[in-house]
């Protein structure tokens, strides 16, 4: 199962959309798949984080996606 963050920035900005991606939003992303997993029934797969940066022009058209995948994994106390 494959749980994905997408952020969007402009191109002039200082920092890829990826770097706002820190060990707080991490961790709540984390959370978020557990508490979805457990929906499940914590079914029998392998788990996976990308992030999709998606970086936009000055007209707000997209100028590039980039997927990035397995971006990070489950920090402690998360397991799966």
């Amino acid at each position: 199962m494959i749980f994905v963050e997408v952020k969007t920035r402009s191109e002039g900005q200082w920092s890829r959309p990826a770097a706002a991606v820190n060990a707080r939003k991490r961790n709540l992303i984390c959370q978020a798949a557990m508490d979805y997993l457990k929906q499940l029934n914590f079914p029998k797969c392998q788990v996976r984080f990308d992030i999709v940066e998606v970086l936009l022009n000055d007209d707000e058209l997209i100028s590039e996606v980039r997927h990035l995948p397995n971006a990070f994994s489950m920090p402690e106390p998360y397991r799966y």
